[in-house]
C-alpha cells in the first residue's frame, strides 16, 4: 500500500501491480517522493507533479484520459513532460499540446474524503506539500 500525505491530510492508494507493473516499478523506484502538488492547468479538477523530462523508462500501460477522482496516472513523457497526475475531481487529462492519456499506477482506497479539500487548497492556497512512502 502506498501511504499519501497533502499538507497533514493522510490517504491510502493501492498500487495497480496488476495493470501498470512497469510502471508501478519504476514509481517504487522514486519512494519516497516528497514534492509539491500544483494546480493542473489544462486538466479539470486535478493537480500535477512536474518532472520535466525525466526519463523513467516505461511505455505506456493501461493508459487513460479520463481518470477518476483518486485515480493517480503517471505520464511517461513525450509530447508533454513527465509527470503524475492527481485527479480530485472530474477530470479530462491534456497538456498546452492537447489530450494526452497516463498510466493508471495508484488508486486512493483510503482518505478520499479529502480529495475536494485538497483540490480546493491547490486551487485557491497555492502548491501543497505531498509526501508519497510505502507502507
Amino acid at each position: 500500500m502506498l501511504e499519501i500525505t497533502v499538507a497533514e491530510l493522510r490517504l491510502v492508494a493501492r498500487l495497480e501491480e496488476e495493470r501498470s507493473p512497469d510502471t508501478v516499478a519504476a514509481f517504487r523506484r522514486l519512494l519516497p517522493l516528497e514534492s509539491k502538488l500544483i494546480q493542473a492547468r489544462w486538466s479539470g479538477q486535478a493537480a500535477w507533479i512536474p518532472f520535466g523530462d525525466l526519463d523513467l523508462g516505461i511505455g505506456f500501460e493501461d493508459p487513460t484520459s479520463y481518470p477518476g477522482p483518486g485515480e493517480l496516472l503517471i505520464y511517461p513523457g513525450g509530447v508533454s513532460e513527465t509527470e503524475i497526475l492527481f485527479p480530485y475531481g472530474q477530470t479530462c487529462f491534456a497538456s498546452k499540446a492537447g489530450q494526452l492519456a497516463g498510466n493508471h499506477f495508484a488508486t486512493v482506497v483510503e482518505g478520499r474524503e479529502h480529495l475536494a479539500e485538497i483540490g480546493e487548497r491547490v486551487l485557491w492556497q497555492g502548491a501543497q506539500p505531498i509526501l508519497f512512502a510505502e507502507r
